[in-house]
């Protein structure tokens, strides 16, 4: 990649774009197209706020107007009015203003997605904060052999998914330490883990915080068709699971074979600074120590949790139907997240040293919750706005005039996904958070593509491969000013532009590959995303 002045986006002392000086290139006119189009957007919190003032407004005009769209659910259906219309309800007169005041605290604490990720966070805190995460993922990129030291470092990224910030603040600095110590360019490393990170954000082995976070959203919305309907956060793991796979494989593809060649030798005499041998800290022996110990704890939890869920009869499945689909295990699942990473990292913990009393898991746990306060805030606006938007039936009208359209012009097929996936990636670009993103979202998407026959679980999975691919070229995505730095010091004139260059390659690949395996998986195998999951859903 060519660090010529020219070719790169001016970045002012803010760390923004330099309006003063003039660049050429239409990649380079749209990148300042969508830098300026983000800027626009407010906070996600005040947008939120916005959007609870706009849905009283827009419902007082609706109901004003009586406006209706005939009910699509049969006869008798729950929630189903006597005169088969669905009409919006106006919040903008005193029944409104009674139904606001009176539910705002329970709007804030009945909102799914809070506390199924605050408990999770508290057992990823004990893990991060002892260093069982920060050592596992030292151990498996610096163990691995160079030639599949780009597998590893993509396949590292995507599992660091489960403890948020650890593979920006850790991964992706260490990959392009370890890219520097092999002879290759350090920013194919980083740009590695990147891919990795924050593009292959949805996929993984494990159940991480994300998944009852947009379980509790999607659930939210798919009542709106459906008041009985749950989504669990187990919804989408069959294929997250196996995308994890998919995207290791691409994302090591792109690296060696597009964006390692474009970048070329790289040239020390780049760097910011001298960079001198890179020195990367290893594994301990007491650390090798609370690896084992932890790995052994975590053998026989699943083992205790296996007689638990697996023998007929077992007390976690389904009492009723004997089943695993429904059963307190799957709708408790929040619980054993919390569990695998609290007993392995107090383990951990107690081995090296870093867990020696109860003052320091409460430590932990407390140093978890106060990185939350960003989220709670953005959540209490969240959740008025879901449940004016609820109330109102906008969503519901909304969603029975975009099935209605989607019939109209016989948009009903699969392909209606290729073009919800390119709208999810195209929301992001100016909209980082997965959270806030869906809460706007899903209120429209999942109710219509419900009527259009297709079940909440399948239209989430879809969403996260959107909402996903284009983390990596959006200067919105909260790590990328971290990201621009740790590049920066390998090339002191790298711009916002040439990091946007590297990584679009990804995109691209990461969409059209992804996107494939989601229609392989759907709807040529007629495979389940998730343990019980529907893929149709008849309205």
């Amino acid at each position: 990649m060519s660090s010529n002045n020219d070719d790169r986006l001016p970045m002012s002392g803010d760390g923004s774009l330099d309006p003063n000086h003039q660049v050429s290139g239409w990649f380079v006119r749209f990148l300042n197209i969508v830098e300026r189009l983000g800027n626009l957007l407010p906070h996600p919190i005040t947008l939120f706020a916005i959007f609870c003032a706009a849905v009283v407004v827009i419902s007082g005009i609706a109901g004003y107007f009586e406006l209706s769209v005939a009910d699509p659910r049969p006869e008798g259906a729950s929630g189903r009015s006597s005169d088969g219309m669905i009409h919006v309800v106006s919040l903008m007169n005193a029944e409104g203003l009674r139904m606001i005041v009176s539910n705002l605290v329970t709007n804030f604490t009945s909102f799914t997605p809070l506390g199924t990720v605050l408990v999770a966070l508290l057992g990823v805190g004990i893990a991060d904060r002892s260093g069982l995460l920060s050592a596992a993922m030292r151990s498996l990129v610096m163990g691995t052999s160079k030639r599949l030291v780009t597998l590893t470092i993509v396949f590292a990224g995507i599992v660091s998914n489960t403890a948020a910030e650890l593979g920006y603040v850790v991964l992706i600095p260490m990959a392009a330490m370890i890219f520097h110590s092999l002879g290759r360019h350090p920013l194919a490393g980083l740009a590695a883990a990147f891919a990795g990170v924050s593009g292959g954000y949805s996929a993984n082995l494990l159940l991480g915080t994300v998944d009852p976070l947009l379980s509790g959203i999607t659930e939210a919305a798919a009542q709106m068709i459906d008041p009985d309907y749950t989504v669990g956060p187990e919804a989408n793991w069959y294929f997250m699971f196996a995308s994890t796979f998919i995207i290791t494989f691409l994302g090591a593809f792109v690296t060696e074979k597009i964006v390692e060649p474009k970048l070329g030798k790289y040239d020390a005499s780049q760097a910011a600074n001298d960079l001198g041998e890179p020195k990367m800290e290893g594994i301990s022996v007491v650390e090798k120590r609370g690896l084992k110990a932890a790995g052994i704890a975590i053998l026989v939890m699943a083992a205790l949790l296996a007689l638990t869920v697996v023998p007929e009869g077992a007390p976690l499945r389904d009492p009723k139907t004997g089943l695993v689909s429904g059963s307190p295990f799957l709708k408790g699942i929040v619980a054993f997240i919390f569990i695998c990473f609290a007993i392995p990292g107090l383990v951990y913990g107690r081995i090296v040293g870093t867990m020696k009393r109860d003052i320091d898991v409460i430590n932990a746990m407390s140093h978890s919750m106060s990185s939350m306060g960003m989220y709670i805030v953005l959540v209490f606006f969240a959740s008025q706005f879901v449940a004016f938007f609820t109330w109102t039936n906008l969503g519901s009208v909304l969603a029975v005039a975009g099935a209605d359209a989607l019939q109209a012009i016989g948009l009903t097929g699969p392909l209606v996904f290729v073009i919800f996936i390119a709208m999810c990636g195209f929301i992001n670009l100016m909209l980082g958070s997965a959270s806030a993103q869906w809460a706007v979202t899903a209120p429209v998407f999942v109710p219509m593509l419900m009527l259009v026959g297709y079940a909440p679980e399948t239209i989430q999975a879809a969403y996260r491969i959107g909402d996903s691919v284009t983390n990596l070229i959006t200067p919105m995505m909260s790590y990328f000013g971290l990201i621009l730095a740790v590049a920066s010091q390998y090339n002191k004139n790298l711009g916002i532009g040439t990091l946007i260059a590297t990584m679009l390659p990804y995109t691209i690949v990461f969409f059209i590959g992804w996107t494939a395996f989601f229609f392989i998986w759907v709807f040529g195998f007629g495979l389940p995303v998730g343990p019980g999951a529907a893929t149709y859903y008849t309205p």
